[in-house]
C-alpha cells in the first residue's frame, strides 16, 4: 500500500485515487484485470478513499454539501449523478438523467435537494425520491446560482439575458439583460449577496439584487478577445477573481477598477475553476495569507493571493472539468475525462477531514515510487491487414478478438503462436542476420595497422608493403604446407626447405624497402605522369601473375564469405582441413608474390 507524491516547491502533493487509469478501458479488459488483481496483494491493500469513486466515461461537475457529510457528482455515460456518504466512505447511490450536465447547485445543506442546468436546454429540480420537476429555458444554458434569499435560479446561456426561475412561486421571473452576447458565468457574493456575471466579451457586471440593475463592471482587461470564464468571490465580500479564456488569472478588488495581481497559467488554455483558500484556522499548517486555486484542462495551481508565489502544482493524467476543496482541509477532489476521479492531498495546505483521518498516517512513511504495470502488456493491438496475414481473419466477431479503434486486442499468446505458423523460418531468419551482424562488429572492432598510401601507384605501394610484412610468416607457411604433404616432421623441412624460402622472402622484403624508402623513386609515388594503369593490355601482358593473383584473392574473398555463412550453422567444421588449406592458400599467394615482385623488377628496370 502507498501514495504516489509530487513535490514542487517542497510542498507534496499526495495522489490518493485517480493514478492508475488516464483513459477509460475496455469493459471487457477491466473486468479481466479486475478478476486478476483479486490476488494481487498490493492491489488488494491499496488505499480507495471512497468506493466506487467513478464514472463509466467521465466526470463532469463535483461538489460537496453544506453540512459536509455528503458529495454529489455527475458525469456520462450514461448521463447520471451520483451521491457519495462520506461517513461511510461509499456510494449513497447514483441516478440516471436524460441528458448531459452543464452544471449543478445543491439547495439544501444535505443532497436531498439539488437543481440541475442540462445540455438540452432543461431546468431539473430532484428530490431525495427522483426528478420533481423539469422546466426549459429560451436559449442553451452555460453556468447555474442559486440565491437563497428570494429563491430564485439564475441562468446564464448563450442570450445576453440571465433568467431567474422562482421556486418559491414556481414561474420565472423578469430576466436581467446585459451588454453582452451571452453570459458564461453566474456567480453571488457570499458576503452582500451581489450577482457577477462573467461576459462573453471579456467583461464582468456586477448586479444588486435589491434593485435588479447593474451597478458596476469590469473592462477587459486586454484586447486579445478573451472571454471570461470562471469568476469567484471571497468571502470577506470585497475580493474577486476572474479568469479568462486565454488562460489568465486577474485579482480585483471590488473597490478599485485595475486588478491588483495577475497569473498565467503557462498553457493558454481557458481557466476552468477558480477558487479562494482561506488560512485554516486552528492547525498546525503555516498560512500567511490566503491561497488561490486556480485550474484549466492541463493543470490545478495552487498561490499566494498577494504576492502571486507559486505554492503547489499539480497535472492530472487525464484533463480536468471540475475541482472541489473538502471544506477546512487539505484534499482536493477532481472531476475530469477518466472513468475514476481524482483525489489529491496536501498536507500543508491544510488537515485530513474528520472522516478520512486515516491519510495523516499515509504521508511520509508510506510514500511509493514504483512503477506500475500496463494493463495492455498481455494483449497485441493488430490491424484488419495483419489478421489477414496472420491467418486469424475468421476470427473476426469472436469473443477472441475485441474490437477496439481502427483494429483488434488479440491475446499475445495467441499472436505469437500464430506468427510462428505463418512464418515457420521467421527465426531462422532472425539467428542468421544476428549472427552476421555480430561477425561485422566483431570485424570493426579489430585493431588495424594504418598505413598512408600514396595518392599515385597506389596499388604497387600496397604490395610492396605486404612483401615486407610476409616475408617470416611466409616461410612458416611453407615449412608447414610442406610437411603436412610429406607427412614428415617440420623440423626436418625446415632445414631443407627453410633457408631457401627464407632467403627468396628476405630477397622480396629487400627489394620492397629498396623501392620504398630510396629517393630515386619518390617521384613514381607522387608524380602523376608516372601512374600505372593495370587496366591496360600491355601491362596485363607483361605482368600475368599479377592477374592470376588477383583472380585468386577475389575466389579466396568468395570463399571466406562461404565459411562466415557456414560458422552461423550448427555444423562441425573440420579445423585441420581448413588450415591446411589456408597454408596452401598462402603458398600459393607467396609464389605469385615472388613472381610479382620478380614482374615488377623487371618493369622498372
Amino acid at each position: 500500500m502507498g501514495l504516489p507524491s509530487t513535490s514542487t516547491n517542497n510542498v507534496k502533493v499526495y495522489t490518493v485515487t485517480g493514478s492508475s487509469l488516464s483513459r477509460k478501458l475496455p469493459d471487457w479488459l477491466a473486468r479481466r484485470k479486475r478478476r486478476e488483481l483479486q490476488k494481487d496483494v498490493e492491489w488488494t491493500s491499496r488505499v480507495e478513499l471512497l468506493q466506487d469513486f467513478e464514472f463509466p466515461e467521465a466526470s463532469l461537475k463535483i461538489k460537496t454539501t453544506a453540512d459536509g457529510n455528503f458529495c454529489m457528482a455527475t458525469g456520462v455515460y450514461k448521463p447520471q449523478m451520483r451521491v457519495f456518504e462520506f461517513s461511510d466512505l461509499s456510494m449513497k447511490f447514483d441516478r440516471h438523467t436524460d441528458s448531459e450536465n452543464v452544471d449543478f447547485q445543491i439547495l439544501s445543506d444535505d443532497w436531498t435537494k439539488s437543481v440541475h442546468l442540462q445540455t438540452n436546454r432543461a431546468v431539473e429540480f430532484h428530490n431525495e425520491g427522483q426528478m420533481h420537476y423539469r422546466v426549459r429555458i429560451p436559449r442553451f444554458g452555460r453556468s447555474l446560482a442559486y440565491h437563497s434569499p428570494s429563491c430564485d435560479v439564475l441562468v446564464g446561456g448563450a442570450g445576453n439575458e440571465v433568467f431567474r426561475v422562482n421556486i418559491d412561486q414556481g414561474r420565472f421571473m423578469t430576466p436581467m439583460a446585459t451588454q453582452a452576447r451571452g453570459v458564461n458565468v453566474v456567480r453571488i457574493n457570499p458576503a452582500h449577496q451581489l450577482f457577477g456575471f462573467g461576459l462573453e466579451n471579456g467583461g464582468v457586471e456586477f448586479w444588486d439584487p435589491r434593485v435588479r440593475t447593474c451597478i458596476g463592471s469590469l473592462a477587459p482587461h486586454a484586447n486579445d478577445g478573451a472571454e471570461t470564464s470562471a469568476l469567484a468571490f471571497r468571502q470577506d465580500g470585497l475580493g474577486a477573481a476572474v479568469g479568462t479564456s486565454a488562460g489568465h488569472v486577474l485579482l480585483y478588488d471590488l473597490r478599485q477598477a485595475r486588478p491588483w495581481q495577475i497569473k498565467d497559467q503557462r498553457f493558454g488554455l481557458p481557466v476552468r475553476v477558480l477558487d479562494w483558500l482561506e488560512p485554516v484556522r486552528g492547525v498546525h499548517v503555516e498560512a500567511p495569507e490566503a491561497r488561490v486555486l486556480s485550474a484549466d484542462a492541463r493543470s490545478i495551481k495552487l498561490w499566494g493571493a498577494t504576492t502571486g508565489k507559486p505554492f503547489a502544482a499539480i497535472e492530472p493524467a487525464a484533463a480536468v472539468n471540475d475541482v472541489c476543496v473538502v471544506p477546512d482541509s487539505g484534499l482536493l477532489l477532481v472531476a475530469g475525462e477518466a472513468a475514476e476521479m481524482q483525489s489529491y492531498f496536501v498536507p500543508q495546505l491544510g488537515p485530513a477531514p474528520r472522516w478520512a483521518s486515516f491519510l495523516e498516517n499515509l504521508t511520509e512513511e508510506m510514500e511509493s515510487t514504483a512503477q506500475q504495470h500496463s494493463v495492455y502488456d498481455d494483449y497485441k493491438f493488430v490491424t484488419r491487414r495483419e489478421l489477414d496475414s496472420l491467418g486469424l481473419a475468421h476470427l473476426v466477431g469472436s469473443n477472441v478478438l475485441k474490437p477496439y479503434m481502427h483494429g483488434f486486442f488479440v491475446d499475445l499468446r495467441l499472436y505469437e503462436r500464430a506468427k510462428a505458423i505463418a512464418n515457420p523460418f521467421a527465426y531462422e531468419e532472425y539467428r542468421l542476420r544476428r549472427v552476421q551482424e555480430k561477425l561485422a562488429e566483431a570485424r570493426e572492432s579489430r585493431i588495424r595497422a594504418t598505413t598512408k598510401l600514396p595518392k599515385v601507384n597506389r596499388a604497387l605501394a600496397q604490395r610492396l608493403l605486404k612483401l615486407q610484412k610476409n616475408a617470416e610468416p611466409t616461410v612458416a607457411v611453407a615449412v608447414a604446407v610442406a610437411a603436412a604433404a610429406a607427412g614428415g616432421d617440420e623440423d626436418e623441412e625446415e632445414k631443407r626447405l627453410g633457408g631457401r624460402q627464407r632467403k627468396k622472402a628476405k630477397a622480396a622484403a629487400e627489394t620492397a624497402s629498396a623501392v620504398l624508402g630510396d629517393d630515386r623513386f619518390k617521384a613514381m609515388f607522387a608524380n602523376p605522369d608516372f601512374e600505372v594503369d593495370e587496366e591496360e593490355p600491355e601491362f596485363k601482358q607483361l605482368h600475368t601473375t599479377s592477374t592470376r593473383r588477383q583472380q585468386k584473392e577475389m575466389l579466396a574473398r568468395s570463399r571466406t564469405n562461404n565459411a562466415d555463412a557456414a560458422d552461423s550453422s550448427d555444423d562441425e567444421v573440420d579445423i585441420r582441413r581448413m588450415a591446411v588449406s589456408a597454408a596452401a592458400g598462402a603458398a600459393h599467394d607467396d609464389d605469385a608474390s615472388d613472381d610479382d615482385a620478380n614482374s615488377d623488377d623487371d618493369f622498372y628496370r
